[in-house]
């Protein structure tokens, strides 16, 4: 074995020798075919190695605490690889021949094996080795055209092919089975991080999962071609965009006996002044742009203080923009007024043109409609907002963008 395995690693190195861009097309692709049966032939070979090493219990006579240690060092694999060689030669092992000579013939890979192995394991038990026998010869064959994840998948129905007289009944009893498990391990968690935000974390049961997706899919769409965040923070923005929503329908239960609410604590000045910060009652400390922004919205009730803690407002209704004023803002600018943005009214902020610190009123002619992005954009940015001369609004975009400063208008949401 050492001769040929010696013979097979030089042979190996020559083709490494072998400048491939002056192949013609038809042999590089039947070099690479070549190339990967070659891979699985020596995977046979090595999970061979590693089941007759394990067997023999080599890792611990030379002073390894298991097999997947031993394997760790010796050949430098991460220790869920090695794990993974030492129980994919155990189930090499076990599988029946068919599954063997198909690895070894470079017919199936080692991710088809392990699917293969779980798959003609279930059939053994739930139908007997005839079925388990059967069951071989159709996953090698599907093995031929269809790679590991869809072959798992196929692999569910395989009992309709080789025992439909139980498939019906092992289909139904896998499916609850699969209730219940994801009943069992349905769960969310809120780690909190040591600056404050957290880490969301946990496993959906379908049925929720479907409702999630439905609700957060159509907010992860990018707002624009530039749209500079990733995937992943859109998703964020959208799961920020349902909390609002939720805590706008007035419809989640007490706490308390108050309403479900956010609750900012800050000083005057720094409404006023932009100066330290603020806090949620979670603890959370805000910046002075972030608290402004957020006293912006109906949604959201600000707790102001004055300089000795004495209360000077929670949620002032006569400051926040509600009711009748609200909905003539929402049939003035009719989703998210910043230029391009499709965002509806439900989705949106009500945003102080001038803030309420600095002397603004709470009026139609000092509010428009943001969506939770360009809330946070024109608070955080040199975007500036102001009414037309026929009362609706036009954003002056910073001089770095556009020199003359152009006013700029939404018109998605313009009616005809």
């Amino acid at each position: 074995m050492l001769e040929a395995l010696a013979q097979a690693e030089g042979a190996v190195a020559d083709c490494l020798d072998t400048p491939s861009w002056a192949l013609p097309e038809h042999d590089l692709v039947a070099a690479l075919d070549a190339a990967h049966r070659l891979e699985q032939r020596l995977a046979a070979v090595k999970l061979a190695l590693v089941r007759e090493l394990d067997g023999r219990g080599t890792a611990t006579a030379q002073g390894a605490s298991s097999t997947e240690v031993w394997l760790r060092d010796r050949l430098r694999l991460g220790v869920g690889a090695a794990r993974r060689l030492v129980e994919l030669a155990v189930t090499l092992e076990t599988a029946p021949a068919g599954v063997r000579d198909a690895l070894a013939g470079g017919v199936v890979d080692v991710e088809q094996v392990r699917v293969i192995g779980d798959t003609v394991s279930a059939v053994h038990t739930a139908a007997g080795s005839e079925a388990a026998q059967k069951a071989v010869g159709v996953l090698v064959d599907w093995a031929r055209q269809f790679e590991p994840t869809l072959l798992r998948k196929l692999s569910t129905r395989i009992l309709d092919h080789v025992a439909p007289e139980v498939g019906e009944a092992a289909a139904r009893a896998a499916l609850e089975a699969e209730s219940r498990r994801a009943c069992r391990d349905r769960h969310v968690t809120l780690s909190e991080l040591r600056d404050g935000r957290l880490r969301l974390s946990g496993i959906l049961d379908g049925e929720t999962a479907g409702l999630l997706r439905a609700a957060i899919d159509p907010l992860t769409a990018p707002s624009g071609p530039d749209d500079p965040r990733s995937p992943g923070q859109r998703r964020h923005d959208a799961l920020a965009d349902l909390c609002r929503l939720a805590l706008r329908t007035g419809e989640l239960p007490e706490r308390g006996g108050d309403p479900a609410q956010l609750v900012v604590t800050t000083s005057f000045e720094t409404l006023s002044q932009r100066l330290d910060a603020g806090a949620l009652d979670t603890g959370l400390h805000l910046t002075p742009e972030t608290v402004r922004r957020l006293a912006c919205d109906a949604a959201i009730l600000p707790a102001v203080f004055g300089a000795a803690g004495q209360t000077l407002d929670v949620g002032r209704q006569r400051r926040l923009i509600t009711g009748p004023l609200r909905r003539a803002l929402v049939l003035r600018d009719r989703g998210c007024a910043f230029p391009g943005c499709d965002r509806p009214p439900r989705w949106c902020d009500a945003h102080h043109i001038r803030h309420w610190a600095d002397g603004g009123d709470t009026s139609l002619a000092n509010a428009v409609l943001l969506c939770g992005h360009h809330h946070r954009h024109v608070h955080g940015s040199d975007w500036s907002v102001r009414l037309g001369a026929d009362g609706h609004p036009d954003f002056i975009p910073p001089a770095w963008l556009d020199p003359e400063q152009l006013p700029r208008r939404n018109r998605y949401h313009l009616r005809t």
